[in-house]
């Protein structure tokens, strides 16, 4: 398991755009939502690029990708990053670039803060098989209440008992 803080996420962050800087300009930094956002504006924050967003959900985890919103008109002719936060078959990451490529880009590439599977984007910033629980979804409201997401709080009472 690996618990991803905040200072965390911005070093993987900077790496990110480090490994990437040397070898692609991307005009255009494009996040996935949900979990692509939160990297992709700190990304091209960091790298001073044009940042927009697309939506792709995921309903279950044997449930293939669907998008949800399509890229913006604005990465016609650009050199485009696409950017998501964790990366394991590639589903994501391959209908979001087969969207992106309709509209022309003059190129476009991957990145993903955490690789956890065999899929290989063609940025990232840090390899793991270990279960992630990100800063920004650690917590959620339910019933009025800030808790920690359930499935977290499984994983973090498995390891706990494992531990004991």
């Amino acid at each position: 398991m690996l618990e991803i803080d905040w200072t965390l996420f911005g070093e993987l962050c900077r790496a990110l755009a480090l490994r990437l800087s040397g070898s692609f300009d991307p005009e255009l930094v494009l996040g996935i939502a949900k979990a692509g956002v939160i990297p992709g504006a700190v990304v091209a924050s960091i790298l001073q690029r044009d940042f927009a967003s697309m939506v792709v959900t995921r309903i279950g985890a044997a449930v293939r990708p669907t998008l949800v919103t399509e890229p913006p008109p604005s990465v016609a002719g650009r050199r485009v990053l696409l950017v998501d936060e964790t990366c394991d078959s590639g589903d994501t990451l391959k209908l979001a670039v087969s969207a992106v490529k309709r509209l022309r880009p003059a190129e476009v590439r991957t990145a993903v803060s955490l690789r956890t599977g065999a899929y290989e984007p063609d940025y990232y910033a840090m390899a793991t098989e270990a279960f992630i629980i990100l800063p920004w979804d650690r917590e959620i409201i339910m019933d009025g209440e800030l808790v920690m997401r359930p499935d977290y709080a499984q994983k973090l009472a498995q390891r706990s008992g494992e531990q004991s």
